[in-house]
C-alpha cells in the first residue's frame, strides 16, 4: 500500500508541476503595481515591472518577454490584434484612491478638495493605466478642469507616484488601492466615491514569440490557479469570478 501510495503521488506531482513548482527560465513584462503579489505567486521567472503602455511598446518593438500582465485590457487586446500575444485573460481587479503623505499636511479630505488651488498633485501620464483611470475618475466626478490645473508631474506608472507623495514632492496623488496598502506605513488614504470608480482589470498573455511557449502558458495557469488568486486577494487585488 505504501508503495502504491508513494506512485499516486508521484503521478500526481508530474501531473500538477504548476502548483508545486515554480516556473524558470522566462522574462515576465508586468505593470508597476503587480511589483509585490507576482514573485509571490512564482518567484522562478524574471520579471521586469513598469508601465503597461511602455511594456507593450518594447514588446512591440521584439524585446525577449514571454508573458506580458498589464494594468488595463486595452494593451493586451491591443497586441493581440496585431498577433503578437495570444489571447489575454483577465485576472485581478482594482480600485482607485488618493493618496497623500503621513499626517496629511495639506488636509485633504476628499476628492473634492483637490480643487483647492495652490495644492501640488501628481497623476499618471495620460497614456497610461492609471493616468487613464484617474482621469474617468476625475471626469465622473465633473471636477477635470480644477484638479488638473494643480498636477505638478505626470508619472509613467502608479509606483512613480507614490514616490513622489512619500517624498513630500506632492500633497496627493491617484494610485491603486493595492499601491496605497503597500505604502500604508509612509502614506494616508482618502477614499474616491464608488459612483466614480473605473473598471480596473489586468489582463495577461503569453507572447506570440515566446522562445518557452510551455513554460510561459505554465505561468499563465500559476497565476489563473487558486494559489494565485489566493495571493492577489490578499495583497489586496480582486478577482474576477471564475
Amino acid at each position: 500500500m505504501r508503495r502504491l501510495a508513494l506512485v499516486v503521488a508521484t503521478l500526481l506531482a508530474l501531473a500538477f508541476p504548476v502548483a508545486t513548482a515554480a516556473v524558470t527560465g522566462i522574462t515576465v513584462f508586468a505593470a508597476s503595481s503587480l511589483t509585490q503579489v507576482l514573485p509571490k505567486i512564482d518567484p522562478g521567472p524574471r520579471y521586469s515591472f513598469g508601465g503597461s503602455d511602455a511594456l507593450a511598446l518594447q514588446i512591440r518593438n521584439g524585446a525577449p518577454a514571454d508573458v506580458f500582465a498589464s494594468a488595463s485590457p486595452v494593451q493586451a487586446k491591443t497586441l493581440y490584434r496585431e498577433e503578437l500575444v495570444l489571447r489575454p485573460q483577465v485576472f485581478a481587479t482594482n480600485r482607485l484612491t488618493v493618496i497623500v503623505p503621513s499626517g496629511n499636511p495639506a488636509r485633504i479630505r476628499s476628492v473634492f478638495d483637490l480643487r483647492r488651488r495652490g495644492l501640488k498633485i501628481v497623476i499618471g501620464d495620460a497614456q497610461v493605466p492609471i493616468g487613464a483611470y484617474t482621469r474617468t475618475v476625475l471626469a465622473r466626478l465633473g471636477v477635470a478642469k480644477a484638479v488638473l490645473k494643480n498636477v505638478v508631474s505626470l508619472e509613467n506608472d502608479a509606483k512613480g507616484v507614490v514616490t513622489k507623495v512619500v517624498l513630500r514632492q506632492a500633497d496627493a496623488g491617484f494610485v491603486y488601492a493595492t499601491d496605497a496598502r503597500a505604502a500604508s506605513k509612509r502614506v494616508a488614504t482618502v477614499q474616491i466615491p464608488p459612483r466614480a470608480q473605473p473598471n480596473v482589470e489586468y489582463s495577461i498573455a503569453v507572447v506570440a514569440d515566446s522562445g518557452n511557449r510551455g513554460a510561459a502558458q505554465a505561468f499563465v495557469r500559476r497565476v489563473l490557479s487558486a494559489t494565485g488568486r489566493t495571493q492577489l486577494r490578499r495583497a489586496g487585488f480582486g478577482v474576477p469570478a471564475q
